[in-house]
């Protein structure tokens, strides 16, 4: 392509009039297994990282970026300034991704105060990191989201928090009023490299875009002045992230529905809905196992957050009963 052409083709990704757009064995009571968790297919051999600097993509992107806004990153450009920036730079940038020596910059830590009194720590990419990181995204969720659990409901498109609500008040409608409260401490700050990258891998064999996520991962983070490595977690904060954890988490939607449990779970957080203490007592356990040994992860422990009905702490996780007149509370 002569570099005339490329320039026009630019100029009509990268157009000011784009900017305004708009933006196994199932115990008697068990619930039938209703996920695609069959053994993985396959794994996608078409070159994504073409599909991703594709045209279309890329307005795409560029608006769903400008339509979030977000704070700057560490290099200051803010997302207003982004499309003048690509007019200027895309055919650099696009030519390292195409050839995989793209290399995304540090996260920006930001930290945001949460009702119980701590803090939730962000990272704040680049505008164009954003960007490219929003076309990835485009790409890769229609090859992952499909697969997913019926019990997962956050972060995926046409899902919502009431249809997870409306979830569990089905199931404490039946009977299953005793609930284990899963919740996992600091999930996005000790999601495990190398297991995310496997199961990246089992569906994606397009080595450019594995090299890109995996950089992401380990771009580092700019705190105080200084940028640390960042050898484990995903940072909230870019496009990528919560499609990252889901694809984490599935493991454990997969292995709940293998045992034939009733659950609901929103990104982080997981209810199992049983019909007693004693069956909560033996899930809490050995979900527990499974989360600490499987998926390199840790339950977090700590009082019953919310909801009324009769509670127990057992070990510091959460258990507790659901009078049939409440509803059940998904955060």
């Amino acid at each position: 392509m002569s570099g005339q052409r490329l320039t026009e083709q630019l100029q009509l990704v990268f157009t000011p009039a784009d900017e305004a757009a708009p933006s196994t064995v199932v115990r008697e009571d068990a619930e039938p297994v209703v996920a695609k968790c069959e053994p993985e297919r396959p794994a996608v051999t078409n070159p994504l990282m073409e599909a991703v600097c594709e045209r279309e993509n890329l307005k795409k992107a560029l608006r769903r970026v400008k339509a979030n806004k977000g704070s700057p990153g560490v290099d200051g450009m803010t997302v207003e300034q982004l499309p003048e920036y690509l007019r200027a730079h895309w055919p650099q940038h696009r030519d390292e991704l195409l050839r995989g020596t793209y290399r995304p910059s540090p996260v920006r830590r930001v930290e945001i105060p949460k009702p119980d009194g701590g803090v939730r720590k962000l990272g704040v990419p680049t505008a164009l990191d954003r960007f490219v990181q929003q076309a990835v995204l485009q790409v890769l969720q229609p090859i992952f989201d499909p697969t997913f659990s019926d019990h997962s409901y956050g972060f995926r498109p046409g899902r919502s928090a009431h249809q997870a609500v409306a979830a569990a008040q089905k199931y404490l409608a039946s009977g299953y009023r005793w609930v284990v409260d899963l919740d996992l401490e600091k999930f996005f700050d000790r999601v495990n490299h190398d297991l995310l990258m496997g199961r990246l891998a089992q569906r994606v064999t397009d080595t450019r875009v594995l090299k890109l996520v995996r950089a992401w991962l380990n771009a580092g983070v700019l705190e105080n002045g200084l940028v640390s490595v960042t050898e484990e977690g995903t940072p909230q904060g870019g496009p990528l992230s919560p499609l990252l954890s889901n694809i984490v988490l599935h493991a454990l939607d997969c292995e709940l529905e293998r045992r034939g449990h009733r659950f609901v779970r929103y990104a982080d957080d997981c209810n199992v809905y049983v019909r007693s203490a004693r069956a909560g007592h033996r899930v809490m356990a050995s979900i527990t196992l499974f989360i600490t040994t499987r998926l390199k992860l840790k339950v977090k422990r700590g009082e019953k957050r919310g909801g009324s009905g009769t509670g127990t702490d057992v070990s510091g996780l959460q258990l507790y009963a659901w009078p049939t007149t409440e509803t059940a509370a998904c955060r």
